[in-house]
């Protein structure tokens, strides 16, 4: 099933840099469709933070405000859907959803974010945003100087060490195996008493998300409040890359200064392109990329 409404520009993904991004296109009095399954990456997390003017309120407060303000932009519409495929076209993009309708725009943006890949231990998905976190700025205030641990291995876990240690001094390397620090490392850790514990881990137990111990292969238990647990991710959804959208060595969409990727026309904004994961962030560069793509659409029609 086809559907006639050409839009200028399909923002796939309707959480803060899409809906963001929808804003500056209705203000700017632009026909923009919004596809979002409402399934948002950080849905779990019980408060957002260090984002100005929202500190501490819950991600699906933030979205259902910033939803109803849309709703005074007549040229703004949000679908509750899953964009499952894309194409190019003579005049720009179609993108088609779950239902089996097309739509047609001269631009696509995609804030699809990224799916976090979790190691195989029982209890931490359920705990992922609560208290298994990825961001000191983030969610780090919430858990100061509590008992502490990252989840990780080599040079990254040894760097985000170091930066977790400015939060609390009560912090544990739990590597899940054989550790693969240098020397030089090791003793830096020591120097800054930070324990590594190479046992491996078979489950979290938790309390609704709430870390309470972890529970190694061989039976034995650490206790624990917060575990920062930064690890590998691919990207939510893989239209952009059939397209023909590069990513970047890291996994990111790339992008250029304008937020336009490879393929000309279509545009990524948020987590799938972007290493700075926070509301504000997301937010700022859906508003950047509407504010940039409009003008460069009015001037071109002009």
């Amino acid at each position: 099933m086809t559907n006639n409404t050409n839009y200028d520009v399909i923002i796939v993904g309707g959480s803060y840099a899409g809906l963001a991004a929808a804003m500056a296109f209705g203000r700017a009095m632009r026909k923009v469709l919004v596809i979002d399954d409402g399934k948002p990456c950080n849905r779990q997390t019980p408060h957002s933070h260090n984002f100005l003017t929202n500190d501490g309120k819950t991600p699906a407060e933030i979205v259902a405000v910033s939803k109803l303000q849309l709703t005074r932009y007549e040229t703004v519409q949000i679908m509750n859907g899953l964009a499952i495929q894309g194409s190019k076209t003579a005049n720009g993009f179609q993108i088609e959803t779950d239902r089996g309708e097309w739509y047609a725009a001269k631009k696509l943006i995609f804030a699809t974010g990224i799916k976090d890949m979790f190691p195989t231990i029982e209890g931490l998905a359920a705990c992922w945003g609560i208290s298994v976190i990825h961001c000191p700025y983030c969610h780090g205030y919430e858990v100061r100087h509590k008992k502490t641990g990252i989840l990780g291995n080599g040079d990254m876990a040894f760097d985000f060490a170091a930066l977790i240690s400015n939060w609390t001094k009560d912090l544990t390397l739990f590597t899940n195996g054989p550790a693969t620090f240098s020397i030089d490392q090791l003793e830096r850790l020591k120097l800054h008493h930070i324990l590594v514990v190479e046992k491996e881990i078979v489950v979290l137990e938790h309390n609704n998300g709430f870390l309470e111990r972890i529970i190694f292969k061989d039976g034995s238990a650490f206790s624990l409040t917060a575990l920062y647990a930064p690890g590998p991710f691919e990207q939510h959804c893989k239209i952009p890359e059939v397209l023909g959208c590069a990513l970047t060595a890291e996994g990111y969409i790339h992008i250029d200064q304008t937020q336009e990727t490879t393929v000309p026309g279509i545009y990524a904004i948020g987590d799938n392109a972007s290493k700075m994961r926070t509301v504000a962030n997301a937010v700022a560069m859906g508003t950047s990329a509407g504010i940039m793509i409009s003008k460069k659409m009015i001037l071109e029609e002009f």
